[in-house]
């Protein structure tokens, strides 16, 4: 398995994500190419101290803008969104507590 660090990249803080802490669904930029397996246990291990349980993980992939300067057309990167359900005797994760009110 590789390091569950580098499967989760950042936590997505937006309005919709905030709706759906107190519902424990958690939204996170991951890995392009981790799988949902790989994802829930990156998830169950590094928030192991707060007795994090998955119960189920949807993901949805964007592919990357085409951006231009001039004649130069590039693409901004690809981005692929894991949202995390936690089960119901499940703890929620401390770092989003008191951002959901």
């Amino acid at each position: 398995m590789k390091n569950p660090h580098d499967i989760i990249r950042r936590p997505v803080l937006t309005e919709k994500a905030y709706t759906c802490i107190a519902d424990k669904r958690y939204i996170f930029e991951v890995d392009v190419h981790a799988t949902k397996t790989e994802i829930k246990q990156a998830v169950e291990a590094v928030f192991a101290e707060d007795g994090v349980k998955v119960e189920k993980v949807n993901t949805l992939r964007t592919m990357g803008k085409i951006k231009r300067q001039g004649r130069t057309a590039g693409r901004t990167p690809e981005v692929k969104k894991a949202y995390v359900t936690l089960k119901k005797d499940s703890k929620p994760i401390k770092f989003f507590e008191g951002m959901a009110e």
